[in-house]
């Protein structure tokens, strides 16, 4: 059978601008939400983790990503791609190369504008000026599926890859604050008006954040540079049909995806990264599901306390630090957590522990009732079970 290796990755975002910055700084429980006034993106002050624009423009300009040129949601994803494709060696020429944008909102920022008509508002026409920009043959594939698009980006560059269409893929996800993104999460009163605490019994809504996770998918795990490759080994989307913003009241859907994942996978897990928005609801459906699967003794956290809410990249930057937690071996802490505050008796995880891992799993939900969870892997393990 084939096997789905990511042999190369990047995470920027508040925290830092390689996969390994920011996987200190959660290790050392920093976060990048911070209080913000005055800013473009809300008429009143909120918590966020957004980047330093003065920052973001240096490197950017000494990347050659001029803001004339490209916005700042374009050069977001230009930069980490960048990273990504120069610790490996694939040919992005070669038609065999497939490009997947994960998103939810893209140029959205572009309604606030002079040019609200504008065809970078369009996903699959910014797709193509990034692929451009890197040289991809064929058509980009973006997945916008809410809060569950950068996990479903990945499994959709799996079953490609194992499908035999192409061999090699390079997935993005981005997303950043933006007025229209407030303003929605403000209307659903959604938004905390402190560092957010997932699954904590103070727990009151979350904090937005903006990011961009890039990883590339590989048949040949030699093709890592320097990178202890991650297998991709299963995963699987479900949905609760239930409302168009609220989640499951039983999680048994969740659940649902976390059961076909792990009978797929065919291995226990040594962690969990749930989707942990730090909302009530979300929180207490994602426990009832990690129970009903049988999860409730496997530690958990959550990296929205670091990262907040960063919807179309969320699911991408945070299934690289599993991948660095597995490399390293070390389980990270989930920020915020003080009391438990869910129904359920999950077991999140307070500090880091540093222990054998051989798997992981990671969680994912969103607005429509989508859910989604993979699982990741060291190499070693299939070579052991194949004898």
């Amino acid at each position: 059978m084939k096997e789905t290796f990511i042999v190369a990755d990047n995470v920027i975002s508040p925290l830092g601008w390689t996969s390994g910055e920011n996987f200190s700084a959660l290790l050392e429980g920093r976060s990048g939400i911070r209080y913000v006034e005055n800013s473009d993106f809300s008429p009143t002050s909120i918590h966020a983790a957004v980047l330093d624009d003065s920052v973001f423009d240096k490197k950017s300009k000494q990347a050659g990503f001029d803001s004339t040129a490209w916005t700042k949601f374009e050069r977001l994803a230009l930069l980490s791609i960048s990273e990504a494709l120069s610790q490996t060696n694939i040919d992005l020429k070669n038609p065999e190369t497939a490009f997947i944008f994960s998103t939810t909102k893209g140029n959205i920022a572009f309604l606030n504008g002079f040019n609200s008509r504008s065809p970078n508002l369009l996903l699959h026409k910014t797709a193509e000026k990034i692929a451009h920009a890197f040289g991809f043959k064929g058509l980009p594939i973006v997945v916008a599926h809410a809060c569950i698009s950068g996990v479903a980006a990945i499994l959709t560059g799996k079953r490609l890859l194992e499908s035999g269409q192409f061999k090699y893929a390079v997935i993005c996800g981005a997303d950043v604050v933006s007025r229209f993104v407030v303003s929605g999460f403000q209307s659903f009163q959604a938004l905390s008006d402190e560092p957010c605490r997932p699954f904590d019994k103070q727990r009151n809504g979350l904090n937005l954040g903006e990011a961009c996770g890039t990883v590339v998918l590989s048949l040949d795990p030699n093709l890592a540079l320097g990178k202890q490759p991650i297998v991709v080994k299963a995963g699987a989307i479900s949905n609760d049909a239930n409302h168009i913003s609220g989640p499951s009241r039983t999680g048994e859907e969740l659940s649902t995806a976390i059961n076909k994942a792990l009978a797929q996978a065919q291995t226990d897990v040594d962690f969990i990264s749930a989707h942990g928005t730090a909302t009530p609801y979300n929180d207490e459906m994602e426990a009832k599901a990690f129970c009903l699967s049988g999860l409730q003794e496997v530690p958990l956290n959550s990296m929205k306390g670091n990262f907040g809410h960063t919807l179309g990249a969320a699911g991408l930057i945070e299934s690289i630090m599993c991948i660095e937690s597995l490399r390293q071996d070390i389980i990270l802490p989930s920020l915020g957590y003080v009391e438990h505050g869910v129904s359920q008796p999950i077991k999140v995880n307070r500090q880091a522990v540093e222990k054998p891992l051989n798997a992981c799993l990671k969680t994912a939900s969103g607005f429509g009732g989508c859910n989604a969870a993979v699982v990741f892997g060291k190499q070693v393990l299939d070579r052991i079970y194949n004898g």
